[in-house]
């Protein structure tokens, strides 16, 4: 069967009036013939700018621990082609934001991006005319967001002469390709190549071209890639073709062919040589040959749908478990034409009202004296009282032991690790409940043993470390409760950190029994072996890793969650993340219920749902707590997977499919998206 075949050329205009390019250039204020400078921010980048990638972007590997771009360098806002391609090939990191329209000069030009660079649109003004970016071997940690690559088509549409991509990698690693719109060029969109790797390709609209997305070319099956949430319309053949992939991982893709349009696509999702192709949950609709495989490559499907589909539609071969290299989580496939028509392409909320805005409210700590404060506390003090709007401090790389507390009075606070690694920055300190107070009023209780405390609303941190590193062989004496990081507030986002302790290590509290208080950890590491994490709030560990801690005498025991839910609230849920250890197999429970205070009224609730479950879990997860059972409350488990998952039972509640229904993620956060803008 002829899988590649060539189509009439359509009639569509090249490139872009010369008009509209000059009336963009004015709106920007830029007299005609004027050159517009660069302009670099002298502040940490802002959040929307300093966003890490997930999927295999976001593996620590090849000497890269994830992908971040140019957060550690300047912020630059380009409008020019000369400034454009200045910053994006200097060898130091840069985020550099496109804020007009730039036309490739000559036609076909590609930028040669090198390594630690974002390049970001500046909300939908920031469009690539006529070319795009090449990054060639061993360039890494590159992000390209936000921006529209188009109109490089030279009137032939199977064009063997012209090799016009909007994104093309030879050779490169760790690179995020993140709500772009590409369309119309020359050639392919996307062209992944040479054992380029460790790429993901997310919510871009990929569309009106013969190619679309090209991987591979190459003996070695090395390139490890996720493509998710990718709206790809209008385009023939590579959607994406994908040879010789160690590791390609598709999910919730939206690939649509129009009826009665002068495009058909060839096929779909290709998977070619020696590749493994795990395809979930995306939408095809109306395509010919919508999935596809050579006899030597595998694909394994799950959860995918086919609307007017006709031709091939194959599956088999070996597969691999996506998560063992990452978390993530599935939309439902029905949902995916809708969420990614509405989601894909670059969003009009990044750009540079952002840029001002944090450059106002970034406020510096190095342990050096080369910032603003000495330490994260000084920083907090300085935030205003009732503050109205986000405050980034931004914590350079370092051990900071030092006791922070976020008061309720302080709101919209942020605080960073500013280094290239959640372990680059650390916030530890050793209280535990017993510790004697420094002004000899008395002794520290559980909740007041925290490191970092935060009592403010939406309140964030990421890229950091928070520990409680209290000696419990050498304190005996006290009790062993130790909080590493107490929240008692509402919208609380933990983004890529670590929180460490051994028991109590993170405790998710609300500023009273009656008010609401939601926390959002994703992207993260709780390390613990007690109750280690316990509370009264609605709180959800999402797309992270619990490690499980022996005890300070080498024994293997534990308890992962302690909740203490108020009746009628939603407790704590696990979702899409690992639970393991090294510790003993079956030595731990997922939980038990902690009333309290004795507080018969309280109804505690623990969810742990398609969670990876190592053999240190027990058959039986749950257990009661002083005199209270666990089976008068809420602990139950959903499609949990290895080693330490078990069938239904009476001591094993599994939810229905239909229950599950109703406790997602955003069962858990109500009207709160969490969003690092």
């Amino acid at each position: 069967m002829a899988l590649h075949r060539r189509r009439r050329t359509t009639a569509v205009a090249l490139g872009v009036p010369l008009v509209l390019t000059a009336a963009g250039g004015l709106a920007y204020g830029v007299l005609p013939g004027a050159q517009p400078r660069a302009s670099a921010a002298t502040t940490a980048a802002p959040a929307w700018a300093t966003a890490t990638a997930d999927g295999f972007a976001s593996v620590n590997a090849l000497g890269q621990n994830g992908t971040y771009g140019g957060r550690d360098g300047q912020i630059v806002t380009v409008k020019t082609l000369a400034d454009l391609e200045k910053y994006a090939t200097a060898s130091e990191p840069y985020v550099i934001v496109v804020a007009a329209t730039i036309t490739m000069d000559p036609v076909g030009k590609e930028i040669k991006v090198q390594s630690n660079k974002t390049i970001v649109g500046s909300g939908t003004s920031g469009q690539i005319v006529g070319g795009g970016f090449f990054l060639g071997s061993g360039v890494h940690n590159v992000i390209i967001r936000n921006l529209t690559i188009r109109d490089a088509y030279q009137g032939v549409w199977n064009d063997k002469e012209h090799d016009f991509d909007a994104i093309q990698m030879d050779g490169a690693h760790h690179v995020w390709i993140d709500h772009n719109d590409l369309r119309h060029m020359a050639d392919g969109l996307i062209d992944v190549r040479k054992d380029s790797t460790y790429v993901t390709v997310s919510w871009n609209k990929l569309s009106q071209d013969n190619k679309a997305f090209g991987i591979g070319w190459t003996e070695n099956v090395v390139t490890d890639i996720t493509i998710h949430h990718n709206w790809i319309r209008e385009t023939e053949q590579r959607n994406p073709s994908t040879d010789n992939a160690a590791h390609a991982h598709l999910y919730n893709n939206f690939l649509e062919d129009v009826a009665g349009t002068d495009i058909n696509s060839s096929y779909g999702n290709y998977s070619r040589g020696a590749t493994r192709m795990v395809l979930e949950n995306s939408y095809f609709q109306g395509f010919k040959n919508p999935v596809i495989k050579d006899a030597t490559a595998s694909i394994v499907q799950k959860g995918n749908t086919f609307v007017g589909t006709s031709g091939r539609n194959e599956s088999g071969g070996t597969a691999f478990d996506p998560k063992t290299y990452y978390a993530y989580t599935l939309d439902k496939t029905a949902d995916v034409p809708a969420l990614l028509k509405s989601g894909v392409g670059p969003r009009g909320s990044i750009g540079t009202t952002a840029t001002t805005k944090a450059a106002a409210t970034t406020l510096t700590v190095a342990k050096d004296g080369s910032g603003q404060y000495s330490t994260v506390q000084a920083a907090v003090n300085a935030v205003p009282a009732n503050n109205p709007s986000r405050v980034v401090i931004s914590v350079k790389p370092g051990t900071y032991r030092e006791l922070v507390k976020v008061p309720s009075n302080k709101p919209h606070v942020t605080i960073q690790g500013s280094g290239g690694s959640r372990n680059d920055t650390v916030i530890v300190y050793n209280n535990a409940s017993g510790t004697p107070k420094p002004d000899g009023s008395g002794t520290y209780g559980t909740g007041g043993s925290a490191t970092v405390a935060v009592e403010a609303d939406d309140f964030q941190a990421r890229n950091l470390t928070i520990s409680n590193d209290f000696d419990e062989a050498s304190h005996q004496d006290i009790a062993n409760q130790a909080v590493a990081l107490r929240t008692a507030a509402d919208k609380v986002f933990l983004d890529g950190v670590i929180v460490s302790g051994d028991q109590d290590t993170l405790l998710v509290d609300t500023a009273a029994k009656e008010k609401l208080g939601r926390v959002y950890m994703t992207n993260s590491y709780v390390v613990g072996n007690v109750d280690f994490i316990f509370g009264r709030a609605t709180a959800v560990i999402d797309k992270s890793v619990i490690t499980l801690k022996k005890r300070w005498n080498g024994t293997s025991a534990g308890y992962v969650t302690a909740p203490s839910t108020a009746a009628g609230r939603k407790g704590i849920l696990i979702a899409n993340s690992t639970v393991n250890g090294d510790v003993s197999s079956a030595s731990f429970y997922l939980g038990r219920p902690w009333h309290a205070g004795g507080d018969a009224s309280l109804d505690p609730q623990t969810t742990v749902r398609n969670t990876s479950l190592s053999a240190a879990v027990k058959s039986t997860p749950w257990t009661d707590m002083s005199g209270f059972s666990w089976k008068d409350d809420r602990f139950a488990e959903y499609k949990n997977t290895g080693a330490g998952s078990g069938a239904a039972s009476s001591n094993r509640p599994q939810l229905t499919d239909a229950q599950a229904a109703g406790q997602e993620v955003a069962d858990w956060l109500g009207d709160w998206t969490p969003s690092t803008s």
